[in-house]
C-alpha cells in the first residue's frame, strides 16, 4: 500500500471513530508502527490530524483550531465537488452574490457560469482568483478587504463596513461546522463576525458543507440552522455516517435540505465545469 493510501485510509479511520491508536492502524494497515507514526507525522504537519501520545485525533475537536487552506482542500473532494455541482441549481440569470471563504465556495467558484450576467462579492482570495481577470466578459467581481485568515479570507473592520453597504440575492457560505443546537459556527472570531454580516446583508442563505462537519462545533457561532434558507450537504448524511436521525432533524431545522450524492470514484480527479442548466429552487 502507498503511502498516501494508508494516509488516506487513517483519515476514514479517524472520520468514523475521532481518535486512532498507532498500534491499532498498524494491525489494521499491517504495516510498522514506526510507518504509522510517520504516517501520523505527514498529516500532523498538513493540519489534517493531530498527533497525540500513542495515536491522532481529529483536528476539528478542537473548536479554535484553523487549518490552513491547502490542508482543508484536500479532504473530502469528491463531496465537495458534488456539493458544488448542486449550489450551481440555485442560480438565476442576474444575481448578485456574497461568497464567504472556505474549501466548497472555492470549488462552487470555478464552476459558476459566465454567461448569466452574475455580480460576486466575496472575502475569499481564492474565490476571487477563480472567477476570471476583469474585462473578460465574465462574471462581475467584487473583492472584500480585510485581515488574512488561514482559509485566506478576508475579515474585521474593513470587511464588515463594506458588507454594511452591500445587499445580495443569494449568499453562499462555507462553515466550519453545523450542529443542530449550535447552528454554523466557526473557529475564527473575525470571520464568524464577517460572515453573520453576510447572511444580514442577503435575501436567502445557502449553506454549503459535507457530511463529515455535521456535529463540529466551532468557538464562535455564525446563526442558527433556522437561518439557512438551503442547506447542500452529502448523502453520507441519509445513509448514517452523520448518525442516526440526522437528515430528519435536519429537515425540520433549515429551510430546505439537499443531499448530493457521492461518487467516490471521482476522488482526486480535477473538476470539470459544466454546461449550466437553470432549475427551479
Amino acid at each position: 500500500m502507498l503511502a498516501t493510501q494508508r494516509q488516506h485510509r487513517i483519515l476514514q479511520e479517524l472520520d468514523a471513530e475521532g481518535t486512532v491508536r498507532v498500534a491499532a492502524l498498524a494491525d489494521l494497515l499491517r504495516v510498522s508502527e514506526m510507518t504509522v507514526r510517520r504516517d501520523i507525522d505527514v498529516l500532523d504537519a498538513e493540519g489534517l490530524l493531530l498527533r497525540v501520545h500513542g495515536g491522532a485525533t481529529r483536528a476539528s475537536s478542537f473548536s479554535t483550531l484553523e487549518p490552513g487552506f491547502g490542508a482543508k482542500s484536500a479532504r473530502e473532494t469528491d463531496a465537495k465537488r458534488a456539493i458544488a455541482a448542486e449550489a450551481l441549481t440555485l442560480l438565476r440569470p442576474g444575481m448578485t452574490l456574497l461568497v464567504s471563504g472556505g474549501t466548497t465556495t472555492h470549488e462552487l467558484s470555478r464552476l459558476l457560469p459566465r454567461d448569466l450576467g452574475l455580480t460576486v462579492a466575496t472575502n475569499s482570495l481564492m474565490v476571487a482568483n477563480s472567477l476570471g481577470p476583469a474585462g473578460d466578459g465574465g462574471i462581475r467581481t467584487v473583492v472584500l478587504g480585510g485581515q488574512r485568515t488561514p482559509s485566506e479570507a478576508l475579515v474585521g473592520p474593513v470587511t464588515v463596513h463594506a458588507l454594511d453597504n452591500l445587499h445580495a440575492d443569494l449568499c453562499f457560505m462555507g462553515v466550519h461546522g453545523f450542529d443542530p443546537k449550535a447552528g454554523i459556527t466557526s473557529p475564527n472570531l473575525l470571520e464568524s463576525e464577517v460572515n453573520a454580516t453576510m447572511v444580514a446583508a442577503s435575501d436567502r442563505l445557502a449553506v454549503l458543507a459535507d457530511a463529515t462537519k455535521y456535529g463540529t462545533v466551532g468557538l464562535a457561532r455564525i446563526a442558527p440552522l433556522s437561518a439557512v434558507s438551503t442547506l447542500i450537504s452529502d448523502d453520507r448524511i441519509r445513509t448514517g455516517t452523520a448518525g442516526p436521525g440526522a437528515e430528519n432533524l435536519l429537515r425540520q431545522s433549515v429551510g430546505e435540505l439537499r443531499l448530493a450524492p457521492v461518487n467516490q470514484t471521482l476522488l482526486n480527479q480535477p473538476p470539470m465545469t459544466p454546461a449550466f442548466k437553470g432549475h427551479d429552487a
